[in-house]
């Protein structure tokens, strides 16, 4: 095991409901990373937490410019305290004149940190931590898992997540995926058209491979990208699946297994989608199993399609929602949330904190009671 390239030192960041409500939340978020120095913008939230309770959060630390294609640091910090106090940034990975991110952290039963991202949208790569994050293995390049999804569907463009993979119960680790079969390849390939697939390992990351394609856009669902995937309690898998279709709204296709005959996409009426990457995650309220999702609902706001981030409750699988609480009514963006043992819920999600404009995003960190939400 060894720490990949270096840490950079930087102080820790300080801190600086009812069904269907619109209220905000008023408890305060913590600053984990902020632009600054070299770095234009801080994007692409992924959270994990480990059975020792330490948070890992991850982002694109983007160079110069808060486009997708800038230089960017795959950067990572840490907290042994539920967040308060953050750990000086790890950089985990970075290319020259190249993006570096779409992170993915998998935590397995055992507590290793399984972490899968993308290097110019042309090649994957994995590592793994043993310790909780303080350190990593050497990156192993699985491109080739990618490569085998080429005779069905030649893809220019490939990513990971972005957001946290899952750990099925017997064992499989799961990631969603997206590919990008691009007509303009050179200098910067296109996001669309797109499809989502799985990428999965069941040797607890030795080895990986690709599950079936979910969705391709088509007339009924178009350029599904960004999604994550979520099980069931009856070991089924639900993928939450980004897309731009004019209905505006969250897409789901579910699987017996995680890799393989996925129903074919349907539109939840409940769940605004305004194409943001957004997580979903299962929980418990009480003792009632539930799914939490979270994003920017900002269907009544014109011309601002990523403020009022909302976390929403589901009982029934993802049929209905009828638990809607807003976290944050200011602007805000990508997020992923991390769920521990104890029950301790956490999102990780982009704002700006200085009323920076465009994208030039931080990313802060809020506890979330999910109890209190059904209340």
């Amino acid at each position: 095991m060894r720490r990949l390239l270096w840490i950079l030192m930087i102080g820790c960041a300080g801190c600086h409901t009812a069904r269907q409500s619109q209220q905000s939340v008023a408890s305060p978020y913590t600053v984990v990373f902020e632009p600054g120095g070299i770095y234009a913008s801080m994007r692409i939230p992924a959270l994990a937490i480990t059975p020792g309770n330490t948070l890992l959060a991850f982002c694109e630390a983007r160079i110069g410019n808060a486009s997708d294609w800038a230089d960017m640091h795959l950067s990572l910090r840490r907290s042994t305290d539920g967040g308060k106090t953050w750990l000086p940034v790890q950089l985990l990975d970075s290319m020259k004149q190249a993006p570096v991110g779409n992170p993915v952290p998998i935590v397995d039963a055992q507590g290793t940190v399984h972490l899968l991202y993308q290097k110019d949208y042309a090649q994957a790569f994995y590592i793994f931590s043993k310790d909780e994050g303080r350190s990593w293995s050497a990156p192993v390049d699985i491109t080739n898992v990618y490569n085998e999804f080429k005779p069905e569907y030649n893809w220019k463009v490939l990513a990971p997540g972005p957001g946290h993979g899952i750990q099925l119960k017997n064992g499989r680790l799961l990631a969603a995926i997206w590919l990008a079969n691009s007509a303009k390849v050179t200098p910067r390939r296109s996001h669309a058209p797109s499809c989502v697939a799985t990428i999965y390992s069941d040797d607890l990351g030795k080895t990986w491979k690709r599950g079936a394609i979910v969705a391709d856009s088509s007339a009924s669902i178009s350029n599904p990208n960004e999604s994550m995937p979520v099980e069931l309690p009856d070991g089924r898998v639900l993928m939450s699946i980004r897309n731009p279709s004019p209905v505006k709204r969250r897409a789901f296709s579910i699987s017996n297994d995680g890799i393989s005959n996925w129903s074919p996409p349907r539109f939840a009426d409940e769940l605004f989608d305004p194409t943001c990457m957004a997580p979903i995650a299962a929980v418990k309220v009480g003792k009632r199993p539930a799914l939490v999702f979270i994003n920017p609902d900002s269907r009544h706001i014109a011309k601002t399609p990523r403020r009022n981030l909302s976390a929403k409750l589901s009982f029934d699988n993802g049929e209905t929602w009828p638990v809607n609480h807003v976290l944050d009514s200011s602007a805000a963006g990508y997020s992923d949330i991390a769920v521990g043992k104890n029950g301790d819920v956490y999102c990780l999600y982009e704002t700006n904190t200085n009323n920076n404009k465009g994208f030039n995003y931080s990313l802060v960190l809020k506890k979330i009671n999910i109890s209190s939400l059904s209340k």
